[in-house]
């Protein structure tokens, strides 16, 4: 004859909104993690590409039918059908100035463990270094990186910033340190929520996901690029 289960007691009402907090706080903050741990790859990877197509052109451009604009045309067919998406011309062209924007955040990479630190160097997610590229101005761009990661901006936040010359104001005031701390405040449509930032395209095309995907594909992706590093 089957045991009877266990009698439960109900929790009270208070203790019960209590424990649903506590459990809603613990998958937040992994979604959280998880993000951050993809963004890390996505970015480690997108600059190790760049570094790759530079060293090839600097090595093998008097030996090579492939040079520049003609090579990045080459690649972005070559590595599309056998990689899927991610890997048009201009997001190629992004990888490649991504890396010369930061070349020398690491001098020598090459083994994997190398890899692993070179991970834990990028401090923003890949959509923030994609906006920040779009700013030629060395200082204005090193200025947005920082406040970016000090305030915790989203990429909403960053790029309202960057469109309202927040920089520019911000050396012109007469109070910069109340300026700083103004522009740390986001707005509410800079909010990007969890599930947003996963269904980055940047994020999805990287893990080879659609917009449409199951957690064990989101398990399987997040296991299958971790282990290229």
């Amino acid at each position: 004859m089957a045991k009877k289960p266990p009698k439960v007691q109900l929790q009270k009402q208070d203790d019960y909104a209590a424990l649903i907090k506590d459990i809603s706080g613990v998958l937040e903050s992994v979604r959280k993690a998880s993000v951050r741990s993809i963004n890390a790859l996505l970015t480690t990877a997108y600059w190790s590409v760049g570094r790759r197509i530079i060293e090839f052109e600097y090595h093998r451009r008097d030996r090579s039918e492939y040079y520049g604009d003609r090579l990045i045309e080459k690649l972005a067919g070559d590595l599309s059908r056998k990689l899927g998406k991610g890997f048009s011309k201009s997001n190629l062209f992004l990888m490649k100035s991504f890396y010369l924007a930061y070349s020398n955040i690491f001098q020598t990479v090459s083994a994997q463990s190398q890899l692993v630190e070179l991970s834990n160097k990028f401090s923003l997610p890949w959509s923030h270094y994609v906006r920040l590229l779009s700013v030629k101005d060395e200082e204005s761009r090193k200025f947005y990186e920082s406040e970016a990661l000090r305030s915790g901006w989203s990429v909403r936040q960053l790029d309202r910033q960057i469109s309202s010359q927040f920089y520019e104001r911000t050396l012109l005031s007469k109070n910069k340190s109340a300026m700083l701390k103004k522009g740390e405040k986001p707005l509410p449509q800079d909010i990007v929520t969890v599930e947003e930032e996963i269904k980055d395209p940047f994020v999805l095309e990287f893990l080879g996901l659609k917009d449409e995907y199951s957690e064990s594909d989101l398990e399987e992706a997040l296991i299958k690029h971790k282990n290229c590093f």
